[in-house]
């Protein structure tokens, strides 16, 4: 018989060692997992006194081995209605009063260890027998309490309908199983050589083990979505159908700093901290010192569309109003060098074309011929209409797109307005819509190298090449001014390369001394679409 219950007791203590290792191989370190793992502990602590108590030859050996199986006996409990009460999700309050009891079996182990002095544990201890006292029975009846209040929990919490969740039946039954042959067995229904609930557990250990394999026990998406979002920066509470607080996370808790039982307090605790949250707000904003927070209230129903609990989420959203007065600054920035660029760009051609027209008439002028300065005054006058027009469309961000219809246009546009200096345009090659998506840009950058000509070159003649190639378009513009030794790009040629270069397209500025100006700009056909 003795080597039997030897076997027996062997086989569950290797079944609850083996699935304590295995849960702490799978990296579990929630609450959850610890208060389970102490469970299982609380029973092989209980296995070995059985042990020890097979093999104890005198009374102090036989009391060595009472005293360490009353640590499992007096932790397992208080511990599995922790565990319970972790597991079912009850309220964050519910669980810390529960918390106590931790306190409690170190109080009954006290009074057990303590037997000898009082005599009210067991009224009689020893290797002729034991006989149990008032305190046994009590400690007994608060053992069963807690054991069948943590089974309720699991089946309260964790039930769907009428039916309940197979994974809380296995924990139910992992619980009850001992518990009724615990009855038995103080009952003297049941009489043995060992105490035959630690081996019961072992049936325990099969059905932890199936609620693990099967449906995922401490490891289940419940836990870490519970883990997930107790560690996310958005503040979540959730309140029953009844208002009372049932979860809130870290977030939550460092927002609003202080707890708060149902709903109403918590609206109230909000308030004293924002100043102008108000009660069953469903959605809204608010600020807290120099924070900004998005508030948003939802229900959450069950199948007959009864309303069950309601959530609350609360996010920082001051890096939005950052990010939005940031971009508002870069806008206007943005705007302010569209308008400089523009203004640089229109103006400056518009005032150089009635600089080099008034130096003409002047001209004529000193040499009496008076027949074409009606003309130049006409042209003078258009010009200035047009830089006043287009001054107030840089300022509007308006575009007069009327001869914007063909990239030729828009550069023969530009070079029949200059009266200074002879300018040629040779087209090679035929246009068609492939090439429209540069029209704008070859315009603008024409107009500022015809304008650069006409102020600094003293250039007699300007040349165009307007290139029409399969995969791109190629522009060459050459004078015959005094060129530079050295190329200085300010807004006009920065400008070009800007806008050529959003086009995936390159430009290239050369000058010798005294050989004149160059620009060549090439840009390639296949960037159509990312424009």
């Amino acid at each position: 018989m003795t080597i039997t219950a030897t076997v027996l007791l062997l086989l569950g203590l290797c079944g609850m060692l083996g699935t304590v290792g295995w849960i702490l191989s799978r990296g579990n370190k929630n609450t959850m997992a610890r208060l389970f793992i102490v469970c299982q502990l609380s029973i092989v602590l209980w296995l070995i006194s059985q042990l020890l108590k097979l093999y104890s030859l005198n009374d102090t050996q036989l009391l060595i081995s009472y005293l360490i199986g009353n640590v499992g006996i007096c932790a397992f409990s208080p511990f599995w209605l922790m565990f319970s009460a972790e597991y079912s999700e009850t309220s964050e309050k519910f669980r810390k009063r529960t918390r106590i009891l931790s306190t409690a079996a170190v109080i009954m182990y006290a009074v057990i260890a303590t037997n000898p002095m009082h005599r009210l544990y067991y009224r009689e201890f020893g290797m002729g027998g034991i006989k149990y006292g008032i305190l046994f029975y009590v400690f007994q009846l608060m053992f069963y309490i807690f054991i069948i209040w943590g089974i309720s929990l699991m089946f309260i919490r964790h039930s769907k309908g009428s039916t309940i969740s197979a994974q809380s039946m296995l924990l139910a039954l992992a619980a009850a199983v001992p518990l009724m042959i615990n009855t038995l067995a103080v009952c003297g229904v049941i009489k043995s050589e060992i105490e035959l609930t630690p081996l019961f557990f072992a049936f325990s250990v099969i059905m932890v083990l199936i609620a693990i394999r099967r449906y995922g026990l401490l490891n289940i998406n419940q836990i870490a979505i519970r883990d997930t979002i107790d560690n996310i920066s958005t503040a979540a509470a959730i309140f029953d159908a009844e208002g009372n607080t049932t979860y809130a996370n870290k977030a939550m808790k460092a927002l609003v700093s202080t707890d708060f039982s149902d709903i109403t307090s918590f609206y109230a605790k909000l308030r004293d901290i924002s100043g102008t949250v108000q009660d069953d707000s469903d959605s809204m904003e608010f600020k807290v010192e120099n924070q900004r927070y998005s508030l948003e209230k939802s229900s959450v129903s069950n199948e007959k569309g009864e309303k069950i609990a309601e959530i609350i989420l609360i996010s920082n959203i001051t890096e939005y109003y950052e990010l939005a007065e940031a971009e508002k600054s870069l806008s206007i920035e943005h705007e302010r060098n569209r308008i400089a660029q523009e203004i640089h760009d229109s103006a400056g051609h518009t005032f150089t074309m009635i600089s080099s027209l008034a130096k003409i008439a002047d001209a004529e002028l000193k040499q009496d011929k008076f027949g074409d300065i009606s003309q130049y005054l006409t042209e003078i006058d258009g010009l200035s209409r047009s830089g006043i027009t287009q001054l107030r469309c840089s300022i509007n961000n308006l575009r007069d797109d009327e001869f914007m219809t063909s990239v030729t246009r828009a550069v023969r546009t530009v070079a029949d307005a200059v009266r200074s200096m002879t300018v040629d345009v040779c087209i090679q090659g035929t246009e068609d819509s492939r090439y429209a998506f540069c029209i704008r840009q070859i315009y603008d950058s024409v107009k500022e190298i015809v304008t650069n000509t006409m102020r600094y070159s003293e250039a007699e003649r300007l040349d165009i090449i307007i290139k029409f190639l399969e995969n791109r378009l190629e522009l060459y513009i050459f004078d015959n001014g005094k060129g530079c030794a050295d190329i200085k790009e300010n807004n006009g040629l920065s400008g070009i390369r800007r806008r050529i270069e959003k086009l995936n397209g390159m430009v290239k500025f050369t000058s010798v001394e005294n050989e004149g100006f160059t620009t060549i700009i090439k840009i390639p056909l296949e960037q159509e679409n990312n424009i």
